[in-house]
């Protein structure tokens, strides 16, 4: 695979066409239906940053801190992040009251530099504010958002970016906010477009697109008998309907299927970097060969030709944060 990379908006720092996202490696069992050992994970994360992919994506809640602890453990074996790496990470909310206000974004702060055992962080997004007890806390005069900016004008952070499921949501924030990137998760994929004016507005802002969760948080890569979850959720028969067809068409053309949902998304020139999630060493070469895996345009053809949702596709979820 070449490897091709991104400056992150108007700053330095340059992130790689693909990345891998740690919320797994976090160990969430009531979000993914599985659990990742600290050492499945610690082996994952040394095979990660000894691979050619130069971004890793994490947050200060994924595995209540444990993502970021067990990346800060694997930094400090390997003395600190290698030449070129990017690590992204996220602030946010109190996850007990739900209170997202700068004073919560600043200690928010200080448990990722202290976990990941750093002085300071690349690329810092805000998460999740739909989440949060009150959007005017996030955005206020002492709000979360004012307090991110000002990170990185006092030198703790490179770039700001936002982080969040809800499109109207993010819609709204990036049109008030010049930040560097954004991350856009289970909304660009091969059965969901909802993020669709989201990266168009991005794209005219020059905001960095991330693209996450390429594979619909599993059932993507690992099919429909293999894996009854989509975005988080237990899915119905009528939810796999989409993700059958596209196995009919991979099958037909004797495509992996996770190497079409992949690619879909590697090769929008709207979006930088597409972050796909693993939890276990040998998704690392897996994801490596999907990215480059020969597809006819007979495929894509065909492949472009299904209809895809434009709504929500976690307009039903119930979020939990283990």
């Amino acid at each position: 695979m070449e490897v091709t990379y991104t400056n992150i908006g108007s700053t330095r720092l340059r992130v790689s066409n693909l990345g891998f996202g740690a919320t797994a490696l976090g160990g969430m069992p009531d979000t993914y239906g599985y659990d990742v050992s600290e050492d499945q994970a610690r082996e994952t994360l040394h095979g990660i940053f000894g691979s050619k992919v130069q971004f890793l994506d994490t947050s200060r809640n994924y595995g209540f801190g444990r993502s970021e602890e067990r990346i800060g453990k694997v930094l400090k074996e390997i003395g600190g992040i290698p030449e070129g790496f990017v690590i992204s990470t996220k602030l946010d909310r109190n996850m007990d009251t739900n209170d997202f206000d700068g004073e919560r974004a600043r200690r928010s702060l200080e448990e990722s530099l202290s976990a990941l055992g750093l002085d300071r962080l690349q690329l810092v997004h805000l998460h999740d504010p739909e989440y949060a007890k009150d959007l005017d806390q996030v955005r206020g005069d002492q709000g979360s958002l004012k307090a991110l900016f000002q990170m990185k004008e006092e030198g703790l952070i490179e770039a700001v970016g936002l982080a969040a499921g809800k499109v109207e949501v993010m819609m709204e924030l990036l049109k008030d906010w010049e930040f560097d990137a954004m991350i856009t998760h289970n909304r660009y994929t091969l059965i969901n477009r909802n993020a669709n004016k989201l990266i168009d507005l991005a794209n005219e802002k020059n905001i960095t697109v991330l693209n996450a969760a390429p594979y619909s948080s599993g059932v993507l890569a690992k099919g429909s008998e293999a894996c009854r979850r989509m975005v988080y959720m237990e899915a119905s028969d009528e939810m796999l309907e989409p993700v059958k067809k596209i196995e009919e068409v991979c099958q037909k053309h004797q495509i992996p299927l996770g190497a079409a949902a992949l690619q879909f998304s590697m090769k929008s020139e709207k979006i930088a970097s597409t972050i796909c999630g693993i939890s276990q060493p040998d998704q690392i070469q897996q994801t490596l060969d999907w990215a480059e895996y020969p597809i006819s345009e007979e495929a894509w053809n065909e492949l472009m030709g299904l209809e895809a949702s434009d709504q929500d596709p976690e307009a039903n979820r119930v979020y939990k944060p283990g």
